[in-house]
């Protein structure tokens, strides 16, 4: 990292990110890093940076799982070295880190996971080594004892020999020999049983002598009588160790073999985890994904430097290389000029390293083939330079090096010596840049400098705002207006003696007081046209909202007129069908009675009581009465009338413990509530009554744009979703939310999964900041 990237502490940025990776490689890889230069470069490591975001917040991927650092174990076991029980372990835990994001990245079949399946394509793993070692290894100094059938059979041998010989000493624990022991224990001694006996009584037991204690009190004998046991002992203990190192050889082999593969899991797994630190770090900072151009464009909207208290800072928002090539920033001392310079070559190095940077959606960042920095005080006493000798070894080493696809970042240029005469340097350093055609920004004071931006092409001045009333800088930048230093009125805040203040202002000149003066007065005068314009903004948004929620609103009732008039319609059709059928079935009974050529007196009858019928008919709709529909009698197969949808339909099924039922109404299955259902039900009217088509429906309920979810099981809240939605679709709302919180996932999981599968579902999408994020999501109706 070169010194410019260090003056603008990108370094501190990538150690923050860095402290995010779970392996040593992937932070050397982060720590490591270097600005791109082209935009194709910088643009796939933000795609990464993205994808990884995506799958570990949105798609609940986990993230690349801890191992230790294997290459010189893989070089070892190449060579064929046998690897001790933690290398091999430190294998597996490698094996299984490359399955498991194998498999992570590849169980999502979302297709904008499309650079992370690529990165992790040519992973390598072999799950059954990486068992065999777990099955046969249980830690870092032991081996099962079932790693094969001959460690197993002599382990067994062990044991049970080992039982005999005890039960032998014991002997000595409890017989005459007693007296002689230190210690009325066994114990073990180069492999062999012993007991400790009196140094003064070493002659009294027969056997061999194996060890004695350091203070020369007790002697450690092995009995005469369990010699052969132990010999034999001995024995079974060296055929398990071969047995082991045998077992130990064999994993080795196979770990080497895989030696080229695993060495490429490595690199593959730093990378990866290089990236969800990015992501992680990213979410820290509550950064976004820039938009790059190679057109030197910079354009940073609401950004804050990440290295600021987030709460605290004040966003900034900026704009250079368009219109204007440089930007020359002004105003009160300790008003934000420094950072604001430093947050913009900061955001486009930690672009050009694959960061999302803190900042609104839309911000828009170029790739340069360098940032040129000269910032803050550089003096150094060991190579003797003052102040103004190191800004101008700056100045030189960027006058040097600059190109037009260069950003030079200049603070308070010609500082340092005479002010008229770092005034002129200063404004012949920024006419050189100008021409050379490359981007930048400059801070300065002097009054010069700002005229000159004010006449020359290529440049625009910009102000930090300050409060004149309260003697405190905004911190919020204003491009094209320059702003005055208030050097004075800051003193006034910091507690300088008014007096000694005074007497300054006496020793300005009249033109410095008038410029200050006229600047102050501009800037004010600004200030409180800005509040106007704020403030009649506002009303204009607040009745622009007004007049958007009337027109919805009549919209809304346009729409709910067509939908009454068109059931009403439909139920009138339905009534004149029934009554004409019932006169045609009148009338072919009469044709009946008329074809036959002798009428009976009780035809007769029959015939003039047809013709009464027929004639007291009614010749207008009967009034049709809505009630509400019985919730303890209500069954699939019921004619109800859908109150929400203003139409008639058949109850498909009934949920009583919620309060649900799923209706047929026409081509359309909605799911309502059962409060929300009525069945027809006709009265009898007098004969010769004008008859009147009349509903009584309770007031139509407002449709709300959320659901909350929470505390919901997954099957109760897909049941609840899916009847919101069908509220929502016959409502005619664009636009709901569903909020089912974070949890462990499943809730949202399972809302998604029947968002995907739903039909008037246009498209989703979890909520951005302050919507809610991953705890809602947002759903768009067709």
């Amino acid at each position: 990292m070169n010194e410019h990237a260090k003056r603008l502490e990108l370094d501190k940025i990538l150690t923050a990110c860095a402290s995010h990776a779970v392996l040593e490689a992937g932070k050397g890889k982060i720590l490591a890093l270097e600005p791109v230069r082209t935009v194709g470069e910088a643009k796939e490591l933000l795609d990464l940076t993205e994808e990884a975001s995506l799958l570990l917040f949105t798609l609940g991927s986990g993230k690349v799982e801890e191992f230790p650092d294997c290459e010189d174990s893989l070089a070892r076991a190449r060579k064929g070295a046998t690897l001790s029980m933690a290398e091999l372990l430190g294998v597996a835990r490698l094996l299984r880190a490359a399955r498991v994001l194998y498999s992570s990245v590849r169980s999502f079949t979302d297709e904008r996971i499309v650079k992370m399946r690529a990165l992790t394509e040519h992973l390598m793993f072999d799950r059954n080594l990486e068992e065999d070692i777990g099955r046969k290894i249980l830690n870092e100094n032991e081996l099962s004892d079932h790693a094969s059938e001959k460690l197993f059979s002599l382990r067994s041998q062990i044991r049970q020999l080992g039982e005999r010989i005890r039960a032998r000493l014991q002997g000595y624990l409890a017989g005459e020999e007693k007296k002689y022991l230190q210690d009325g224990i066994v114990t073990v001694r180069g492999d062999r049983f012993v007991i400790p006996v009196k140094a003064e009584y070493k002659r009294s037991v027969k056997g061999f002598v194996h060890d004695r204690s350091q203070s020369g009190a007790t002697v450690f004998i092995e009995p005469e009588e369990v010699l052969e046991m132990n010999n034999e002992l001995r024995g079974l203990i060296l055929d398990e160790r071969e047995e082991v190192e045998r077992i130990l050889a064999e994993l080795s082999r196979a770990v080497g073999r895989m030696h080229d593969a695993l060495l490429h899991d490595m690199a593959v797994l730093a990378e990866a985890d290089s990236f969800y630190a990015r992501a992680e770090y990213a979410y820290s900072v509550k950064g976004v994904k820039p938009a790059l151009n190679a057109s030197g464009v910079i354009e940073i909207l609401k950004g804050r430097h990440p290295l600021l208290d987030a709460k605290k800072a004040v966003p900034v928002t900026l704009s250079v290389g368009g219109e204007y090539r440089f930007l020359l920033i002004s105003g009160a001392n300790t008003g934000g000029k420094t950072v604001t310079l430093k947050m913009c070559g900061l955001f486009c190095l930690m672009a050009a390293c694959g960061l999302f940077v803190p900042a609104a959606e839309g911000t828009r960042l170029a790739v340069f083939d360098n940032v040129w920095c000269d910032v803050g005080d550089s003096q150094s006493i060991e190579e003797n330079l003052s102040t103004f000798s190191s800004h101008v070894a700056h100045l030189k080493e960027i006058l040097e090096g600059v190109t037009e696809k260069s950003l030079v970042l200049i603070d308070e240029p010609g500082g340092g010596t005479d002010p008229e005469e770092g005034a002129a340097l200063a404004r012949a350093v920024l006419t050189d840049l100008l021409r050379r055609g490359c981007r930048g920004i400059v801070t300065t004071h002097y009054s010069s400098l700002k005229e000159f931006a004010y006449a020359e092409e290529g440049i625009e001045n910009g102000c930090m705002e300050f409060d004149a009333a309260d003697f405190r800088p905004l911190y919020r930048l204003k491009i094209g207006a320059p702003g005055s230093s208030n050097a004075l009125l800051i003193c006034t805040r910091l507690g300088l003696p008014a007096q000694t203040i005074e007497e300054a202002r006496g020793y300005l000149s009249e033109g410095a007081r008038s410029f200050e003066h006229t600047l102050r007065a501009a800037e004010e005068s600004r200030v409180q046209t800005e509040a106007a314009m704020q403030a009649a903004r506002e009303k204009q948004r607040e009745w622009e909202q007004r007049l958007s929620e009337l027109g919805k609103e009549e919209e809304k009732f346009r729409r709910e007129r067509e939908r009454f008039l068109a059931a009403s319609k439909a139920e009138a059709r339905r009534i004149v069908a029934e009554r004409t059928a019932d006169a045609e079935e009148l009338l072919a009974e009469m044709e009946k009675i008329f074809e036959k050529q002798n009428y009976s007196e009780a035809d007769l009858i029959r015939a003039r009581t047809l013709k009464n019928k027929l004639e007291n008919a009614p010749t207008e709709e009967e009034p049709v009465r809505a009630v509400p529909v019985d919730a303890a009698t209500l069954k699939a197969g019921d004619r109800v009338m859908v109150g929400s949808l203003g139409t008639e339909g058949a109850v498909l099924s009934v949920r009583r413990e919620k309060g649900m039922c799923d209706v047929q109404a026409g081509a359309l299955r909605v799911t309502v509530k059962i409060s929300d259902l009525y069945r027809a039900a006709p009265q009898k009217q007098g004969q010769g009554e004008k008859v009147q088509v009349t509903r009584e429906l309770v007031q139509r309920p407002v449709v709300k744009r959320e659901v909350n979810l929470i505390g919901m099981t997954t099957g109760e809240g897909v049941a609840e979703a899916e009847a919101f939605l069908d509220s929502a679709v016959l409502a005619n709302l664009h636009e709901v939310r569903i909020v089912h919180g974070v949890g462990t996932g499943k809730l949202r999981a399972a809302v998604q999964e029947m968002l995907r599968r739903h039909p008037r579902v246009e498209s989703f999408r979890l909520g951005k900041y302050g919507e809610g994020e991953n705890g809602v999501t947002v759903v768009t109706l067709k």
